[in-house]
């Protein structure tokens, strides 16, 4: 539990940023459009991507012990750069959530469209194979917790969203709702970006 805990909240922290992916989402769900497939592949991109990770940056930090020290130092910089962002937006950005309606688009379409948010965002990587990989390195003990408690983050924040969004339309038709999850998040990245740092 010890390290599912911290797996779990960073990868919950990290995935919790506004993005492309999560708008999609969002936006699948409010329109009641293949909700289940679109937070499975979200889901399952993720798990992949932090399994590999995990997985190679143990192999690679057990080789090179100094590697680990550099990407600690490095994933706290890109909390904290995280955490900038997210009080910059917090302050200067107003967002809303207008969401169109349409007529039903394939399951097929939707399912290419929801790979390209994932896999072609450079963030990803940084996010899960990096970043998570990198603080991966600190919990070799109970690596396995620690992965799956990121994994679990992943899949319980993509299908909360997909299928609680539509509770959350009259919220986030408000752009003050997405100034304080903003400030939410550069609080959270700050602490982790802190906590690496000890």
């Amino acid at each position: 539990m010890q390290a599912y805990l911290p797996g779990f909240a960073l990868g919950l922290s990290l995935i919790l940023a506004i993005g492309a992916q999560n708008a999609f989402v969002l936006k699948q769900g409010l329109k009641k459009q293949h909700v289940f497939l679109v937070c499975t592949i979200c889901a399952l991109s993720d798990a992949i991507l932090i399994s590999l990770g995990v997985s190679g940056f143990g192999a690679l930090v057990e080789r090179f012990p100094i590697v680990e020290q550099i990407a600690r130092f490095g994933g706290a910089a890109f909390l904290m750069v995280y955490a900038a962002m997210s009080f910059y937006s917090a302050y200067k950005t107003r967002h809303s959530l207008n969401p169109e309606g349409s007529a039903p688009e394939s399951a097929l379409k939707i399912a290419l469209i929801c790979l390209g948010f994932t896999w072609l965002n450079p963030h990803v990587y940084l996010d899960t194979v990096v970043l998570l990989g990198s603080i991966s390195t600190q919990y070799s003990d109970n690596i396995g917790a620690f992965t799956f408690g990121a994994i679990s983050a992943s899949f319980v924040f993509f299908y909360s969203l997909g299928y609680g969004s539509r509770v959350l339309i009259p919220v986030f038709e408000k752009p003050r709702a997405w100034q304080i999850l903003e400030i939410i998040i550069g609080i959270v990245m700050s602490a982790l970006a802190i906590s690496l740092l000890r």
